[in-house]
């Protein structure tokens, strides 16, 4: 990492810092792996709203792109626990099955490989298993 991109990183991280102490001075401790416990997921018609139309109105629903952003997420491995948790949850929420959650994960095994694969499906089921149902 060069010096010039090492200062506007530590740049980015104080203006970060500075906002959340704005917004709320307990924040400025701020953990980003408990924001999912702040906001657990959206409701379909907010995520449709945000995601499927206000983004890309002739493109992908909301279904679609979270399962996009699920493989995504698989793909970088257990770096992006949180973020995969709050995914699942969201694509649940948007309409995705349990099944083709599982096999957008499988499918990512040609391009994260097997333990990255292996991580996301363990994450997958503990997300499963929060929910409750079986469908």
């Amino acid at each position: 990492m060069t010096d010039a991109f090492q200062k506007l990183f530590a740049q980015m991280m104080e203006q970060g810092q500075e906002m959340a102490r704005a917004f709320n001075p307990a924040l400025e401790n701020f953990a980003p792996a408990s924001m999912e416990k702040l906001f657990p997921t959206m409701s379909k018609d907010v995520m449709e709203m945000w995601f499927g139309k206000t983004f890309n109105r002739e493109g992908l629903d909301a279904r679609t792109r979270l399962l996009v952003t699920v493989a995504a997420l698989t793909v970088l491995g257990a770096q992006a626990e949180p973020q995969m948790r709050l995914t699942i949850r969201h694509a649940l929420e948007a309409g995705a099955t349990k099944r083709e959650i599982a096999e957008v994960i499988y499918q990512m095994s040609m391009f994260g490989g097997v333990p990255a694969m292996t991580k996301a499906l363990e994450i997958a089921q503990k997300v499963f298993d929060e929910t409750g149902d079986d469908a």
